[in-house]
């Protein structure tokens, strides 16, 4: 795949979410999620924080939006009760997997 195509793509799939019922996400609470579910656990404000390179405050506000659509939940971590575990939620795996449906269907479309 080259840029054009990559880009291409990206548009194609970012067409297709907003034209959709489900949640109107921003860049940074959809890398979240990605990373949430796609990065072994546990995941931490700090640790996501770490990884995408946000502040910590920037990671709370997006999770509370993205508990807010049950996309995922925290827990209290019961080892280390400092800590809080951001967790995926049945709805957010749902959402997780059709956008990856979605991703696959709008990649299969476009030209080789």
């Amino acid at each position: 795949m080259n840029s054009e195509q990559a880009l291409a793509l990206w548009h194609d799939v970012l067409r297709e979410t907003v034209k959709g019922e489900g949640p109107d996400l921003s860049s940074r609470q959809l890398a979240i999620l990605l990373t949430i579910y796609i990065d072994p656990p546990p995941h931490t404000v700090r640790g996501l924080s770490t990884v995408l390179g946000v502040s910590k405050p920037a990671i709370t506000r997006a999770l509370d939006t993205l508990s807010g659509l049950d996309l995922l939940r925290r827990r209290r971590d019961e080892t280390d009760r400092r800590n809080v575990l951001v967790q995926p939620t049945e709805k957010g795996t749902c959402f997780m997997n059709d956008f990856a449906t979605l991703i696959t269907n709008v990649s299969s479309k476009l030209p080789v």
